[in-house]
Order: C-alpha cells, then structure tokens, then sequence
C-alpha cells in the first residue's frame, strides 16, 4: 500500500470517489456535479485551503480523505479559531477494514498539527463513526443545517 498527498492530475479520480462516498450515504446520483467538482478540488488544492491524502494499490487509488482548513470566529474552546474539517474520507468496499482510514486520518492530522490546529471537525456516517471514535473523537452536539 501506497500512501500519498493526492496531486492536480488525480482530480478526476478524486471527484469519482467523492460521488461513490455520497452514494454510500444515501444522497441519489440524479445531478452532474462534475465540472463544480472539477473547479472546487483545483481551487482548494491550489490555495492550500484543501490537502487530500490517497491510499494506492497496484498504482490504483483505492482510498482518500481530506482535510479542509477553515477560519472560524475565535470561541472559548478555541482561541485561534482554526478548525480542521475532515471531509472525503473513502475506502472502495473491496479495501474496507484493514486500517487504511485510519492510516489516512493519521496523515491529515499531522497535516493539522503542522499548522498549529488543534481542532479538527466532521460528519460521520454510520461507517466511518467507529473509525472516528477509535482514533479518538467524541460526539461534540447536534449537526444542524438550513438549506436556502
């Protein structure tokens, strides 16, 4: 197993799986979000707002996950502000259960740590719940949304 920080050219790659982890938790694929895709990965990737690891096999990307850096208003909780969002984190069906997240969420919190962010933020589905609590986060509240 190789693991790397995911580059320009595996866009295409990253915005396939990104529609498979959607999937996975139930969205329906009745929109084509390829080229809005296309634009966030290479905008995100190229200010640094957005660093990506993958998991190859046999030179096949077979895994990623991300870590988006956001400024938030600074809170009791959080002086600086600086959160990590955890976001993309997929395995294909074929690799699941032999550690690769965990391996991947490693590396995206020593992307964290590397830039002095001591919180780290996500939404777990229902299978990456017990990656998460394995690697040490805890239930923090309500997950609320409006959509406009």
């Amino acid at each position: 197993m190789n693991y790397r920080r995911a580059e320009v050219r595996d866009i295409p790659v990253l915005a396939d799986l990104r529609k498979k982890q959607l999937i996975d938790e139930g969205q329906k694929p009745d929109l084509d979000m390829d080229y809005e895709l296309t634009d966030y990965f290479e905008k995100k990737m190229s200010d640094g707002s957005l660093v990506e690891w993958v998991a190859e096999e046999d030179e096949r990307i077979i895994a990623t996950g991300a870590i988006i850096f956001m400024d938030f208003p600074p809170s009791f909780t959080n002086k600086t502000g600086k959160q990590g969002y955890i976001a993309n984190m997929y395995t294909d069906p074929d690799f699941r259960g032999r550690g690769i997240a965990s391996e991947i969420l490693e590396r995206l919190a020593k992307e964290a740590r590397e830039r002095h962010i001591h919180k780290l933020i996500l939404y777990a589905s229902k299978w990456g719940r017990p990656v998460y609590q394995k690697y040490g986060f805890r239930d923090a509240g309500a997950w609320m949304e409006l959509k406009l």
